[in-house]
């Protein structure tokens, strides 16, 4: 008799028997609980031989298999899947083409159903042994919906892009979910390479950034998605601008598809330049003038944003002159600045030019000598090369006869608007004069004399290049000379004084062994960079005023002549100092061996782990004075410092409670360290304004802990030496050990978790198991879903299996805080009066408790160490507090 049914295809060896795959997956599974790996790729490998059906089989074992499991890094299903791809290397008989048309499309159908993993080799294992992407699209595209409808949007997203199946799906649909996860680099994979996405994604973004803009409307549309507070701090209009400008750079995007971010981009800029002008007061009127009219130019919301500021911050007048000179209309005017306008004389009325350019004198005056810099040149040592005759010059000067220059670009600040910047200026320096290449001059930059000179400069491998920073100088003539992107720029004899500067930096931090590698307070730290290199070695700073300028518009003045020439000749007298005596600044005797910093950095990076391993192994558990160290100390100051030892500094000792710090939103973790340890800590949130931290230093008493370029504008606002800078490139425990030495702050093992690291109260209350029950089930976070019938009384003795009713928590002894009393909680909302939730859903469910039973006391489980149930103790934040 003929079977009617489709004939099944056999892939085995005669020797093999049709083992039941359900048997080859118990089998598996036992090894798997066993972590017996060996023996089950060995018992794997056997057992797919005995398959009739290796294919089908495959997919019943994989179906029937658990879950991620705590403690394993990929599941059960991934270790098999990887264990049949090497099989079918050695059986290449076994394929989805040896099947037919129907049982293929059945075996691919069931494959699909299992795509719900995010883990890549899992994904594409699949794809590749059942060969998903020949499919029919209309088929994939209702599974991938299918994912959506049940959440799984980054599983969705994951296939999607495996599968190359971005143009047949909604962008939106897809991105929109991850960017409310906070999955923003996801939706930018799913968008990659597919220039339409990419736009569409970019003007989403921008939509988001209108003022107007509602994250709530957006949520709407996905209710299933819970924000977190993280994910809301994300989706604001200064970070998704950030957001915006990043992709556009990215996908090499115009600008003018974002009118929204540009448009906050600017108004940002705009604050900036008032802050620098009226508060900061270091920028000049001059240069604010320029900058303003570029910042604003002919938006009309920002020239009215502009007159508004001009109110607050200087007065009617000024207001009213700029209100004239952008013509807005009547009724867009801040009140009193029409009357103002009316009652300005004829010669108030617009905005009066210096001609500063003309009338300057090129020997500043004395005081201006006494505090900065001076180039050691005369005016007429000075040239301006803007035709190939004076470049011919320039060329037979710099190429021929010298063997050292020192080189400096400026170009027009755009405060972010532009992502990279053409070049406008750049300042060769050699012995006894400096030429000043004008490539703004017309005709000038793209002359191929020009760029011929260029490259010879920097290709001559027997004239040392003295520069500071120059990978930003190097990008900006990339953008200045696309030539050099088609034919890229061959550089030979630079040397960057900034990896100098950074050996002389660490040197310093090494010897001192002493506050952050940045200078931290007193009258020194007022200078960075360059700068401060010139401060260090030659004695006196440089004046920085200039550098902000319009450095495009001509004439340039006396004083961008002098500050153009001063940031190019400098270089040449420091590397005279320091070649002459390298030994006294910690450098070797030749300058030139000195490298990027960025290998000694990963090498110095890669040493610190090794040497903390080895400490930490060494130390074990190995307690301090009865409390366990927050971490392995990497020295004996260190090791004293943490354990309460007192540092030999004149700094009277400091308990960490009188400590009080605000930690700009940079430094959130050092914060959170900080809380641990005892320290009063207010932290910034992502959205606020650096400024913010002033305002609460000045109102609280607290000093500011701050990295990076606010520190600067910070320490202005301050008294002296309360603003601290620290190292951003650090970890939170390298900073906190640089904050504590410098307060000379003394920690006892009875400050550790003295303070809540979410809110920072020091108040904790206890409560009752009794109390602890009625509050979880009166929440809902007891109920018993498979027995309706589950009662409190069956929920008490539960609790009473880990902590008996004789058994009262005990407090921890080893903590110092406050006890808020019971009666302060509302009972109805569970809430102090403060407002703080307790917050009843960080308790771990009661059956993960059971499993400490058998190894730990009552008294043991109520403390333990982060692991188990808590019942004791709360933070006033009213987050469990596990000590």
């Amino acid at each position: 008799m003929s079977d009617s049914s489709t004939p099944k295809m056999n892939y085995t060896t005669p020797e093999a028997v049709g083992l039941d795959p359900a048997v080859l997956r118990d089998q598996l599974f036992e090894l798997w609980n066993r972590k017996d790996l060996q023996t089950l790729h060995w018992t794997a490998l056997q057992g797919f031989s005995k398959l009739s059906e290796p294919l089908e089989a495959l997919l019943t074992i994989l179906e029937a298999c658990p879950g991620k499991q705590r403690g394993r890094s990929h599941t059960l299903g991934q270790h098999i899947l990887m264990e049949f791809q090497s099989w079918m290397k050695e059986s290449p008989q076994v394929t989805l083409s040896s099947l037919s048309e129907q049982q293929a499309m059945a075996l691919q159908q069931r494959a699909l159903g299992l795509l719900t993993d995010t883990q890549p080799n899992f994904v594409e294992s699949l794809i590749n042994i059942y060969q998903l992407n020949s499919l029919d699209p209309a088929i994939l595209r209702l599974h991938i919906k299918r994912l959506q409808a049940l959440h799984c949007y980054k599983e969705a997203a994951v296939l999607a892009i495996k599968l190359k199946l971005q143009k047949e799906l909604d962008m939106e649909e897809m991105c929109v979910p991850l960017i409310l996860q906070n999955k923003l680099p996801l939706a930018e994979s799913f968008v990659i390479g597919h220039n339409h996405l990419e736009q569409r994604l970019v003007t989403l973004l921008d939509l988001w950034c209108h003022p107007s803009f509602s994250v709530e409307e957006i949520s709407m549309r996905f209710p299933r998605i819970s924000l977190t507070k993280q994910c809301m701090s994300q989706i604001q209009p200064k970070l998704l601008t950030k957001q915006v400008f990043r992709l556009l750079e990215k996908f090499n995007i115009d600008q003018g598809l974002c009118p929204n971010a540009l448009h906050k981009r600017r108004l940002d800029s705009l604050r900036f330049l008032m802050y620098k002008r009226f508060v900061d007061k270091s920028m000049t009127e001059e240069n604010w003038s320029d900058h303003v009219q570029y910042v604003v130019a002919d938006d009309l919301e920002l020239q009215i944003h502009l007159v508004e500021m001009l109110v607050r911050y200087c007065g009617l007048q000024k207001a009213a002159q700029w209100s004239l000179r952008y013509n807005i209309p009547r009724n867009r005017l801040p009140s009193g600045v029409w009357e103002t306008q009316q009652s300005l004389p004829p010669g108030l009325q617009q905005i009066g030019w210096s001609g500063s350019a003309q009338t300057e004198q090129w020997i500043p005056s004395r005081s201006h000598c006494q505090k900065f810099y001076q180039v050691p040149l005369t005016k007429d040592k000075v040239h301006f090369v803007d035709s190939p005759e004076s470049l011919q010059r320039c060329r037979n000067i710099v190429l021929k006869e010298c063997d050292i220059v020192g080189i400096d670009m400026e170009w027009q600040p755009t405060f972010g608007c532009i992502s990279t910047q053409q070049v406008a200026l750049i300042q060769l320096s050699v012995l006894d004069q400096v030429f000043l290449l004008d490539l703004c001059a017309n005709g000038f930059c793209q002359h191929p004399d020009t760029i011929s000179f260029i490259r010879s400069l920097f290709s001559e491998r027997n004239i040392l290049k003295l520069g500071y920073g120059m990978s930003g100088d190097l990008k900006c003539l990339l953008a200045t000379w696309h030539q050099l992107l088609e034919e890229p720029l061959r550089m030979e004899g630079m040397l960057d004084l900034l990896n100098v500067h950074q050996k002389i930096q660490r040197r310093k931090v090494n010897r001192t062994q002493n506050g952050p590698k940045e200078v931290l307070v007193g009258e020194d730290s007022a200078e960075k960079g360059l700068s401060l290199l010139v401060q260090q070695v030659l004695g006196k700073p440089l004046d920085k005023t200039e550098q902000m300028s319009n450095w495009e518009k001509r004439p340039l003045r006396i004083s961008q002549i002098r500050y153009a020439v001063a940031d190019a000749y400098c270089l040449l007298d420091v590397y005279s100092v320091l070649s002459r005596n390298p030994a006294y600044f910690g450098l070797p005797a030749d300058l030139r061996s000195i490298s990027s910093s960025q290998s000694e950095k990963s090498a110095d990076n890669k040493q610190k782990e090794k040497h903390a391993k080895q400490m930490k192994q060494a130390h074990g558990k190995e307690e301090c004075q009865g409390a366990q160290r927050i971490s392995p100390p990497r020295s004996d100051t260190e090791k004293g410092l943490l354990c309460g030892e007192k540092p030999s500094e004149d700094t009277p000792a400091l308990p960490p409670q009188q400590l009080r710090v605000v930690c700009d939103n940079m430094l959130q973790g050092l914060g959170r360290y900080l809380r641990c340890l005892g320290v009063d800590v207010v932290m910034l949130e992502n959205t606020d304004d650096h400024r913010v931290a002033a305002k609460l230093a000045q109102a609280e008493g607290r000093f500011i802990l701050t990295c990076g370029q606010p520190f600067q504008s910070l320490r202005s606002q301050v008294g002296e030496g309360r603003c601290l800078s620290l190292d951003c490139s650090e970890k939170a425990r390298d900073q906190a050990v640089r904050v504590l030495r410098h307060f000379n702050v003394q920690l006892t093992p009875s400050d550790i978790f003295s303070r809540c690291q979410a809110c920072n109260s020091d108040q904790y209350a206890a409560v009752p198991r009794k109390d602890m029950v009625r509050m979880l089930k009166q929440k809902g976070f007891l109920q018993h879903q498979d027995n309706t019938n589950y009662t409190q009384q069956q929920e008490e003795e539960k609790l009473g299996d880990i902590l008996p009713p004789s058994v009262t928590p005990e407090i921890p002894r080893y903590v110092q805080c406050q006890w808020a009393p019971l009666s302060g909680l509302d009972p109805d909302t569970l809430t102090f009066p403060g407002g703080a939730p307790v917050q009843l859903h960080t308790v771990p469910s009661l059956p993960s408790c059971r499993g400490y039973r058998s190894s730990m006391s009552a008294p043991d489980v109520a403390r333990c160490s982060g692991k188990a149930l808590t019942l004791a103790v709360f933070s006033q934040c009213f987050r469990t507090s596990y000590t």
